[in-house]
């Protein structure tokens, strides 16, 4: 038994001491964290929405009798911080989701406001960093950036009932319990999502793989292409249904003629980008970093990658430097 599902089981039976009940909440907070990225799209207001989790926890402690474990009880005050939060809000969405596909002529828009958007997570701050491998790879998918953008179409009860079933594998009565509903009204929101779901065309393709020696030797290739801005091996490794966005502009590409085209273009200015790695949502993640006419580095796009069968099929550009670059623990400018 893992040091997490022990305490929570301790809790179950008699509630800890305050003195044990900081420790106790932190042991929950990255997959809390997981959770409320998964409900809101963003990883600032995840973030956020944990803590407040965390302040409505101690405040209410002297009320928590151990009826349920330490983790059921949190999270059924996740659920209803979430539930404010998305009160009346529009959905978050990916710039696939909002406009028909661009082209490199096209004259760039004024850019969208940052909850227009689904925002990428650092790897660390929502996935477990161990566990049952099956478990961990449920994780990792559930976190890709269509499948939140797809739970977004999902009212907020629908979206809670379909993650706490079929990501976290609760069981229908235990989700009842925490949604104050019955099972008949749990098992109803779940079909009722699953076909929302289904209508959103999500796809498979862009899943996270394992990274095995020859996602690696992918990965190694396209940085030292885009570092060297040899553009015909960058092209040579994307899919023909390559998709490229820059939230948080609504514009977005499709194929490599027309990503060549605006790195030829609009995106010259990469020329001499330099790459630090990271990871998001699964997904391998690069800070990049543009060149001054003086030849310093400055903050300009957290990109995301999504690989199938070998190709990229997808490259996200995140521009919002200022807040990014430090939620992903990336220096200001590269090494040298």
């Amino acid at each position: 038994m893992s040091d997490l599902a022990a305490a929570d089981r301790a809790a179950t039976t008699s509630p800890p001491e305050a003195g044990e009940l900081e420790g106790l909440l932190e042991q929950h907070r990255t997959e809390l964290t997981g959770y409320c990225y998964r409900m809101l799209g963003s990883s600032f207001e995840a973030e956020d929405a944990v803590q407040e989790t965390m302040v409505r926890a101690w405040r209410a402690y002297d009320r928590f009798e151990g009826r349920s474990s330490l983790r059921s009880w949190l999270y059924q005050i996740a659920t209803n911080v979430c539930f404010d939060l998305l009160n009346g809000r529009q959905r978050r969405a990916r710039p696939m989701d909002l406009t028909p596909a661009s082209t490199a002529e096209s004259v760039l828009g004024p850019p969208l406001a940052e909850t227009a958007w689904i925002e990428p997570a650092p790897d660390g701050r929502v996935l477990p960093d161990r566990g049952d491998p099956a478990e961990v790879a449920v994780a990792r998918e559930s976190i890709r950036l269509a499948f939140v953008a797809a739970l977004q179409h999902l009212p907020a009860r629908q979206r809670a009932v379909l993650i706490l079933r079929e990501v976290l594998r609760w069981k229908a009565d235990e989700v009842a319990d925490l949604l104050d509903t019955t099972v008949a009204s749990v098992n109803s929101a779940l079909q009722r999502a699953r076909a929302t779901l289904a209508d959103t065309n999500l796809s498979d393709a862009d899943a996270p793989q394992e990274m095995d020696d020859a996602q690696q030797a992918l990965l190694a290739r396209y940085v030292d292409a885009f570092e060297r801005y040899d553009l015909d091996s960058l092209v040579a490794l994307l899919d023909e249904d390559v998709r490229q966005s820059m939230p948080p502009y609504d514009l977005w590409l499709q194929g490599p003629t027309e990503i060549r085209k605006w790195f030829l273009g609009p995106g010259i200015e990469c020329r001499g980008s330099r790459l630090v790695p990271t990871q998001a949502n699964g997904l391998p993640a690069y800070g990049q970093y543009r060149r001054r006419p003086d030849g310093s580095y400055y903050p300009w796009s957290l990109q995301v990658l999504e690989i199938s069968d070998g190709r990229i099929v997808g490259l996200n550009y995140f521009l919002e430097t200022a807040r990014l670059f430090p939620l992903f623990g990336l220096p200001p400018v590269p090494d040298q």
